[in-house]
């Protein structure tokens, strides 16, 4: 037989489990985070160039001339990201990105560390495609990119005003210079 300290311990145990457990299904805060309806995966294709982020542990080496480019490969999207680090030398990495199905194309699950796989939606995408504004649904992450290194103020400051509707701290976003583009 349990003495009544075994029983109250392996309860205490079994809660915090639980709660832990709990935490991994938790939603994210705020509203629901929408998507625009389309993207056309064929004119999203291709170079883009980070003018602000929401700064995040897995590019904190880079520090200047942020860029990825994305390409079709098969059903899914190769997407290689590169950036200028402190000593002057470019990092890079090498991801996949998976349409999620139903989104409009919309909403992929990228990974660089497979089989981890992150959300990147695109929230705001001007008819142009001259600017996009990229997020995930907890808001922990967020990009504006350009085709362009430059991006004009009135195109930054639409964006911006975008992800603070959407709830995001426009404080959160940090500028991302872009010196000398890399090849």
């Amino acid at each position: 037989m349990l003495s009544s300290s075994c029983v109250v311990v392996g309860r205490l145990l079994a809660a915090l489990a639980l709660a832990g457990l709990a935490g991994c299904n938790s939603a994210p805060p705020g509203p629901p985070l929408p998507t625009v309806a389309a993207v056309d995966v064929s004119r999203y294709l291709g170079t883009w160039y980070e003018i602000a982020a929401v700064p995040n542990r897995f590019q904190q080496q880079c520090v200047a001339d942020t860029q990825a480019r994305y390409r079709q490969q098969g059903e899914d999207i190769e997407v290689f990201n590169r950036c200028r680090q402190q000593d002057g030398t470019a990092s890079a990495a090498t991801g996949v990105a998976k349409v999620v199905a139903g989104s409009g194309n919309a909403k992929l699950r990228v990974s660089f560390f497979r089989p981890f796989y992150g959300d990147y939606w695109v929230l705001a995408l001007p008819e142009d495609y001259r600017w996009v504004l990229v997020g995930e649904p907890a808001r922990r992450y967020g990009w504006v990119l350009s085709r362009m290194p430059q991006l004009a103020p009135a195109d930054l400051e639409a964006a911006m005003k975008k992800a603070e509707s959407l709830g995001y701290l426009r404080t959160a976003f940090k500028l991302t210079p872009q010196t000398q583009p890399l090849p």
